[in-house]
């Protein structure tokens, strides 16, 4: 029989909930403000079971007293972007620190009622906030599932994948002031389509093909000066961790505007990320190999580790005036041809200069069966079918639904989760 790993010994003296995304073994960060009637700053902190662990409070209590965080300010910010810019030698002493405190047979906190109160928050009496200032947001295009589907349905099967696609992360630059917290609203946007009818005139209004598509966003760490590209097996240093992505799109808009520059407003109204950044350092013991590419990657992109994460994805959907959600995908980002390395060393080979706090998104994840599938789009062909939601049934999404998305890796005698990101759709504005 196999040793218990390090990992699956790891005990909280915080009561963990069976089935909680947020053991000890996670520890993610985010942004947090006290409900109240009075405004509160955010602050930043790590999940716990059903608390948040105030890092501002730790901080003033002398706990992080390592040679890298003692009396740094980081945590005394309204947003992780310092903390981040410090890299992993920062966020390694962060991560030691905070599993050492909040252990079973470690005093200090878990002796001390009047220090646990002030640092431990019921998640019932927080808000979450945009945990980063997010300067650049880059959507990829990295699934080859979700490529070769899209493809099918706007080309046919002669060409579903362009010749480029399987020599570079194809990627554009989104719009990174429309990226909201989970749990915001989302206006149906309005704008052109194609013609509808007889009429040689572009429909405008609101999108008729209201989407979710169902991603994950790297969080970018230290940076890089402008003109000195990100060595490939360097990458991992520069990236914090991972959050869920709801990349909303309005796909009649999209489909009138792509030719020739690519999406614009059909995807920059509204882009929806989870609170809680799973570190890299929490999902090392889900990595696995990524899927084998061919041809050989050109030498800039040809990694000595290639590996993705084995992280179970799921969307529900919570059609306007039912109780309960319906699950209508499930897969997996493991499935991901161009990795998270892959895609940051791409995005600087041309000297592009990235900062804390940036994000770029994997593009839609889909996998390789039909209920993997990671959008409506691919789920109902363009609308050409239905699909169940609840008791009724779906070609796009309508006003009122709610959608979220959760993803969860599933340790032995513990998870690392993400929580859930989710959005309701509001009608568009008069």
């Amino acid at each position: 029989m196999a040793e218990p790993s390090q990992q699956q010994l790891l005990r909280s003296f915080v009561e963990v909930p069976a089935g909680s995304h947020f053991p000890i073994q996670n520890l993610p960060f985010g942004v947090f403000r006290r409900r109240g009637s009075q405004p509160q700053a955010p602050r930043p902190a790590v999940a716990i079971g059903d608390f948040a662990l105030d890092l501002a409070a730790v901080a003033d209590a002398g706990l992080f007293d390592g040679p890298v965080l003692s009396g740094s300010p980081c945590f005394h910010q309204e947003t992780l972007n310092m903390f981040l810019g410090m890299g992993r030698p920062a966020w390694r002493e962060a991560r030691a620190t905070l599993q050492k405190i909040l252990s079973a047979d470690e005093p200090v906190l878990r002796d001390n009622e009047a220090l646990r109160n002030k640092c431990l928050v019921p998640m019932s009496d927080i808000e979450m906030v945009l945990p980063i200032t997010v300067g650049g947001y880059t959507d990829f295009f990295c699934s080859v599932h979700h490529a070769r589907n899209c493809g099918f349905i706007f080309r046919g099967p002669q060409t579903p994948l362009m010749p480029n696609w399987f020599y570079l992360p194809i990627a554009y630059n989104g719009r990174a002031s429309s990226i909201v917290v989970s749990g915001t609203d989302v206006i149906r946007p309005r704008g052109q389509g194609h013609p509808t009818g007889n009429s040689s005139a572009p429909y405008f209004g609101p999108s008729q093909k209201l989407d979710f598509e169902l991603e994950m966003a790297a969080i970018v760490g230290p940076g890089n000066e402008l003109g000195k590209p990100i060595d490939i097996n360097d990458a991992e240093e520069h990236i914090f961790g991972l959050t869920l992505m709801n990349d909303w799109s309005a796909r009649d808009i999209q489909a009138w505007e792509t030719i020739p520059l690519g999406p614009f407003l059909g995807k920059s109204f509204s882009t929806t990320i989870s609170p809680w950044i799973v570190t890299l350092d929490a999902l090392k013991p889900f990595m696995c190999d990524a899927p084998k590419q061919e041809p050989e990657p050109l030498p800039y992109l040809a990694e000595k580790n290639h590996i993705n994460y084995d992280i179970p994805l799921e969307v529900w959907v919570k059609p306007k005036g039912q109780n309960d959600a319906s699950i209508v995908t499930k897969t997996n980002f493991k499935h991901l041809y161009w990795t998270v390395t892959q895609q940051l060393t791409h995005h600087t080979i041309n000297g592009c200069n990235m900062s804390p706090g940036d994000i770029f998104a994997t593009g839609t994840l889909s996998g390789p069966e039909p209920d993997s599938l990671g959008c409506l789009l691919e789920l109902t062909w363009n609308g050409q079918n239905e699909i169940p939601v609840g008791n009724s049934t779906r070609k796009y999404l309508e006003d009122g639904d709610e959608v979220i998305l959760t993803g969860c890796c599933k340790g032995e005698g513990y998870n690392v989760g993400f929580g859930t990101c989710t959005g309701k759709v509001l009608p568009a504005l008069p």
